[in-house]
């Protein structure tokens, strides 16, 4: 068998199995192309294979399985499989969290920011000095940028929520918030003036 190195920019997105499944779950998903805007997106293959069991319980998640913006992340790399022994050793549980090891592996490796939403594999990503972010950040960025409206914003992280989604505030919580831990600032939560 020949190895296959493969690299992937450093500007790239990396995707953890959950706010791609819930994203689309929700009808979404398009939101997260948007706001990646030119960077590429990508997931490992170890988040394919999440996704593709997702597909039974979610069949939403199939369209982010054949969104052809996001590309699939497949390697026989050396450093890039014991990164992810690495990981492996440290979160999974019972076959759980094999793609967040995917995502962190990657996010070593490459230098790519990845996108966790939770706690554990964040805090993992910190302490090693990977780039990463989460959805609430992402869509606070959004807003900043003016590229979403905070009402929109409000409506996506509530229908998440109701979806199960995990997110660090309840229904209705996201101005408190992001108010009360800095991501945004009061003047960029109000409507412009008329």
């Amino acid at each position: 068998m020949a190895f296959r190195v493969v690299t992937v920019p450093e500007n790239a997105l990396v995707f953890d199995t959950g706010p791609l499944r819930h994203f689309a779950q929700q009808g979404w998903l398009g939101v997260l192309r948007f706001l990646a805007e030119d960077r590429p997106v990508y997931v490992p293959d170890s988040v394919e294979r999440e996704l593709q069991r997702a597909v039974e319980q979610v069949p939403a998640a199939r369209a982010v399985l054949d969104a052809d913006w996001i590309k699939v992340h497949r390697s026989t790399d050396v450093g890039f499989a014991e990164a992810f022994a690495h990981y492996a050793d440290r979160l999974v549980v019972d076959g759980r969290n094999i793609g967040e090891c995917g995502v962190l592996a990657m996010g070593q490796v490459y230098k790519c920011e990845v996108v966790l939403d939770d706690a554990t594999p964040r805090q993992i990503a910190e302490e090693k000095g990977i780039r990463v972010t989460a959805t609430v950040p992402l869509l606070c960025q959004a807003v900043r940028t003016k590229m979403l409206a905070v009402k929109t914003v409000e409506e996506l992280v509530d229908r998440l929520l109701e979806g199960e989604y995990f997110l660090p505030f309840g229904v209705g919580g996201f101005r408190r918030h992001v108010l009360e831990n800095g991501l945004l600032e009061y003047d960029e939560l109000s409507p412009p003036a008329s």
